[in-house]
């Protein structure tokens, strides 16, 4: 059944790879996860463009355990050497955009599913969801579907981890920021220059130190990503804009930082833009953790951020392939790695369902 699983699962991706699915335009590769629900005789349901569905014998009584990963993609850069919407297997390399990042993860997790789907014995339900918009943060993703699936008590988000346990992730705050000065001629002596006043303000960002360290996220991330100002050659601008980037350890919330910058930053305002993408963490003491540890899987915290931002509940990122390969030209995985997962993953499971 397992080989049988995975064979359909490499099947299913090489044609999610050769279907154009960047976010909010997915409503083509949710076609092909619902033709894949229904190929293997599993009611399923949609919403915009995620589908999802639940274990043959749902039962409200169990907590319920959520497999989640993504099916759109981000587009392709212009280092690719190979057409990205060609799904080609080369020395054990399967090529394509998605293949990594989060297409493997995603079709290994629906084998997953479709082996426990019919089992009577479960300790938890399962919901799997195949959701859209992940790589945009967008409103009808995985957040728009919490109203509508049920009640999740614990997550397993499908991103390549090379299945080891990423139990906790960072999380995100984008601020838009301004410094002020007084606009003047370029031939006039201005000391109140918006520009140069920056100059303090850069190095304010790059010195500052948030105090909590997170022994599994180390510490929270302050980057200043864009900048904008002036028009024109001879005249000075009356102020610059600043985009910051700030990747949130699990000692903070998001709102928690937003006070804090407010408060200490030298900007003559700073905004964020949303405080929805909180940190993500599952204890070391839970059943789906300590079966990890058992079967010989490492624990670390994650950088990145994913669907995992959406939800309430803990979570636990774990995947096939590497996310040193996600976004990168000629986007790539191991055909072992999605057999290697989906043995993992249904391993993982029969030791806590």
């Amino acid at each position: 059944m397992i080989k049988q699983l995975t064979s359909d699962a490499i099947t299913l991706l090489k044609d999610l790879i050769e279907t154009p699915s960047f976010s909010t335009e997915e409503a083509q590769t949710a076609e092909l996860i619902e033709q894949w629900f229904t190929s293997h005789n599993i009611p399923y349901s949609r919403q915009q463009n995620n589908v999802w569905a639940t274990n043959a014998y749902f039962d409200t009584s169990k907590p319920t355990l959520l497999l989640n990963s993504h099916h759109d993609t981000v587009k392709p850069n212009k280092g690719y050497t190979r057409d990205p919407f060609k799904a080609v297997e080369d020395n054990g390399k399967l090529y394509g955009l998605g293949s990594n990042d989060a297409g493997g993860c995603l079709v290994s997790l629906l084998a997953t599913f479709a082996y426990f789907y019919n089992r009577e014995d479960l300790n938890y339900n399962l919901v799997m969801v195949a959701s859209a918009e992940e790589e945009n943060s967008g409103p009808n993703g995985l957040n728009s579907m919490l109203s509508v699936i049920p009640e999740i008590d614990v997550a397993i988000v499908g991103e390549p981890t090379l299945m080891h346990l990423a139990i906790a992730e960072k999380g995100l705050v984008v601020f838009d920021a301004k410094v002020k000065g007084t606009p003047s001629h370029a031939a006039h002596k201005n000391d109140d220059n918006a520009i140069y006043n920056t100059i303090e303000v850069l190095q304010w960002f790059q010195d500052f130190k948030f105090d909590k360290t997170s022994e599994v996220l180390g510490d929270v991330k302050m980057t200043v990503t864009q900048i904008n100002a002036g028009k024109q050659h001879n005249a000075v601008p009356a102020e610059v804009d600043l985009v910051i980037d700030v990747r949130v350890n699990d000692k903070y919330s998001n709102k928690d930082i937003a006070s804090i910058l407010k408060e200490k930053s030298p900007c003559s305002s700073i905004t964020p833009r949303s405080l929805r993408l909180n940190s993500s963490s599952i204890p070391t003491d839970h059943n789906l953790v300590k079966a990890g540890i058992a079967m010989g899987r490492d624990t670390y915290g994650s950088p990145t951020l994913s669907d995992q931002a959406a939800l309430s509940c803990p979570s636990l990122k774990l995947g096939p392939g590497n996310t040193l390969r996600s976004h990168t030209a000629d986007e790539f995985i191991y055909l072992a790695e999605i057999e290697e997962g989906i043995e993992l993953y249904i391993e993982l499971l029969e030791k806590v369902l």
